[in-house]
C-alpha cells in the first residue's frame, strides 16, 4: 500500500540553499521563474570560472616572463643592449649580473625580471646603483647607494655575512615582501649565496629610505653616510624603487673580491 506523504516534497533537503527552487515554481506559471533562475546561476558559475582562468593565465605569464631570459637569450646580446641604457656600468659587472640573475631564475627564485646591480667598487659619490627591466631591456632607475659602516669609508674594501658586523654582504640576491619600521618603507632581502649574503635576512640587511643617501647631502658631504650593513637608498626615492623591485627581482652587489669571485656559485 503507498503512503502518501504528508506535506509536498521539496528539494531544499538535497540542494544547498542557493539552488532550492520552491515547489510552487514546478508549476507552468513558475515555469519562467525556474528558467531565470537558471540563467541567473549559470551566469554566475560562468564568470567565476572565467576570473579562474584569468588568473591561472596570468600567473603563467608572470612566471614565464621572468624565465624567458633565463632559457633563451644570450647573456652577450643582453649585455649589450642594457650596456647602451647604462654607459656608466662596467661592462663585466653587468655580465657577472646576469648570469647571477640566470642562474637565480633557472633555481627558480625569480618571480619578476628585474634586476638591480651595485657596483661598490665605485665610490658612495657616484650613482652605482642600476636597476633593469631584463625582457623590455629599458633603465628603470640608477641612483646612489649607501654601503655599511665597518666596511670603508667613501669606496667599501671589507664584506662580511657576519651578524652585527655592519658590513656590507656581496652576491646574488632575491626580493622578498615589504614592512613598515624604524626606517619606515622598507624592502627584505634573501641572500643566495652560501656564506657570503645567506645570513642577510637573519641580519635585517634591507633596502630602505634614508637621508643621508640624498643627493644634496652627498653633494655637501661629498660621499654618502653609511648604514649597518643595508644598501639604503634616497629616502625620497624608497617608495617607488621598493614597489619596483619587491615580490622576486633580483639584486646583485659586486666588488672584485678574488674570494667571491673564485667561489661564488653564480658568478664562477
Amino acid at each position: 500500500m503507498l503512503v502518501k506523504p504528508s506535506q509536498p516534497y521539496e528539494m531544499s533537503t538535497i540542494f544547498p540553499r542557493w539552488v532550492r527552487i520552491p515547489l510552487n515554481e514546478f508549476t507552468s506559471s513558475g515555469s519562467m521563474a525556474i528558467m531565470a533562475r537558471f540563467q541567473r546561476w549559470k551566469w554566475i558559475i560562468m564568470t567565476t570560472a572565467l576570473t579562474l582562468i584569468s588568473i591561472a593565465i596570468f600567473t603563467v605569464n608572470m612566471t614565464s616572463s621572468s624565465m624567458s631570459f633565463a632559457t633563451s637569450a644570450d647573456v652577450g646580446t643582453k649585455v649589450k643592449h642594457l650596456g647602451q641604457k647604462a654607459p656608466q656600468l662596467d661592462k663585466h659587472v653587468l655580465k657577472l649580473a646576469l648570469d647571477a640573475y640566470k642562474k637565480a631564475a633557472k633555481s627558480g627564485a625569480v618571480k619578476k625580471p628585474v634586476l638591480t646591480v651595485i657596483d661598490y667598487s665605485l665610490p658612495s659619490s657616484r650613482q652605482r646603483m642600476w636597476i633593469f627591466d631584463v625582457n623590455r631591456e629599458r633603465l628603470l632607475y640608477n641612483t646612489y647607494v649607501a654601503h655599511g659602516q665597518n666596511s670603508g669609508m667613501t669606496t667599501p674594501t671589507h664584506f662580511s655575512n657576519r651578524t652585527s658586523s655592519k658590513e656590507t654582504s656581496l652576491g646574488t640576491y632575491v626580493t622578498r615582501d615589504t614592512y613598515i619600521g624604524s626606517k619606515g618603507y622598507s624592502l627584505n632581502l634573501q641572500g643566495l649565496e652560501k656564506g657570503f649574503n645567506d645570513n642577510a635576512y637573519n641580519r635585517r640587511v634591507v633596502i630602505h629610505g634614508a637621508w643621508y643617501v640624498e643627493p644634496d647631502f652627498i653633494k655637501r658631504s661629498g660621499r654618502a653616510g653609511r648604514s649597518w650593513g643595508c644598501p639604503s637608498i634616497a629616502k625620497t626615492l624608497a617608495k617607488p624603487v621598493i614597489n619596483t623591485i619587491k615580490g622576486g627581482s633580483v639584486v646583485f652587489a659586486y666588488y672584485p673580491d678574488r674570494n667571491y669571485l673564485s667561489h661564488s656559485n653564480f658568478v664562477a
